[in-house]
């Protein structure tokens, strides 16, 4: 692979993409990789219904995952090196695979769309704001057909109404999840479900 080869031009063919998901594919188990798989199919969906470009959601979603399973100290060395949040550190790879990951689209695959990047780096936790196509990947990692957690439902119905709604209830329930399970919070995640509960209870007076 050479990044020449898979610069993202804006012009996404059929060759592109099964070059992309082949690096993909050698990064992470084929457990991980069928739910790429399964993300990008329910990301092309939401993208069409809601009108987000359905090459940048497909980019989007084939690559969110790509650091998730790089040891400790490789994502440790990315997110010194490059500047990132050092907060990130000590919550894992869980925190520090969307920031790491959206930093290989760009270095090693060329991505240069701000708004795949971005998507990339919030898809975990969110963002205080989103693009729509930042929304579609966050949604569609949450509901993709093989989750099956408590909740899914109710998140795939809201999907179907308002990406807001959806990305709202991702948000909160996650917060509620870690509270429950007594887990460390990261300060982003809060910072992004006050930005969105403000939002909220404002649109509501």
């Amino acid at each position: 692979m050479t990044k020449t080869e898979l610069a993202y031009t804006g012009i996404y063919t059929n060759w592109a993409r099964e070059a992309v998901l082949a690096e993909v594919e050698k990064q992470m188990k084929p457990s991980r990789f069928q739910h790429v798989l399964r993300v990008e199919a329910c990301a092309i969906r939401l993208a069409e219904k809601y009108g987000a470009s359905l090459e940048a959601c497909s980019l989007a979603a084939i690559l969110h995952d790509y650091a998730k399973e790089h040891d400790a100290q490789s994502l440790k060395a990315i997110v010194l090196s490059q500047g990132m949040d050092r907060e990130m550190i000590g919550y894992g790879s869980e925190i520090m695979h969307g920031p790491v990951g959206a930093y290989y689209a760009e270095t090693l695959f060329g991505i240069t769309d701000e708004a795949i990047l971005e998507a990339i780096r919030q898809h975990t936790i969110g963002g205080e704001t989103m693009t729509l196509i930042g929304k579609v990947l966050f949604i569609a990692d949450y509901i993709e057909s093989g989750r099956t957690f408590k909740g899914v439902d109710e998140a795939r119905r809201l999907a179907e109404i308002s990406l807001e709604e959806a990305a709202y209830f991702k948000i909160e329930k996650t917060i509620i999840h870690l509270v429950k399970k007594e887990l460390p919070i990261y300060p982003g995640t809060i910072y992004v479900y006050n930005s969105w509960i403000q939002r909220k209870v404002g649109k509501s007076e």
